[in-house]
């Protein structure tokens, strides 16, 4: 298998089929219930046509996840970005949407987009550092009183 990239001790590497207990397992305690996927979401993301998932492996432990996907020809949507809590800041998050904004700009994709709780400024400043802006505001989307902002970002 390839490793995409390096970074110290941290290694990108696309996703295995005996990773998803574990990427299920970090996704719960990334994020809170009403957010967090179910195991079969989380399997349909990865398995979707035109997914890509990448792994974050430091210390030899996987740290952290993303999974994007193409939709049409020039729309890309990162799902989900997962790292670890232990792990965060130290340029996991930027070098997994660093392979996937890679793999999408290699792939035609012209603009790629997200959504992220309300509530969470620190992943919005995070995207909004990658040039993602706020478009939208999607109000109840992860259900009852959880709304999102829908964020996007020009690739080309």
């Amino acid at each position: 298998m390839k490793e995409l990239a390096v970074r110290g001790r941290k290694v990108i590497r696309p996703f295995c089929p005996s990773d998803l207990d574990t990427l299920y397992m970090i996704d719960q305690l990334c994020f809170p219930r009403g957010i967090a996927y179910s195991r079969d979401e989380l399997s349909g993301f990865i398995e979707q046509k035109g997914s890509k998932t990448w792994v974050a492996e430091a210390e030899k432990e996987i740290v952290g996840f993303v999974v994007a996907g193409r939709e049409g020809r020039k729309i890309g949507h990162v799902i989900t970005i997962d790292v670890l809590g232990r792990w965060r800041h130290r340029g996991i998050g930027s070098t997994l949407m660093d392979t996937a904004e890679e793999w999408a700009r290699g792939a035609g994709i012209e603009f790629f987009y997200l959504e992220t709780a309300e509530e969470n400024l620190l992943a919005q400043r995070f995207y909004e550092a990658r040039g993602y802006q706020k478009v939208e505001q999607l109000p109840n989307y992860y259900g009852r009183d959880l709304s999102a902002w829908l964020m996007m970002k020009r690739l080309r």
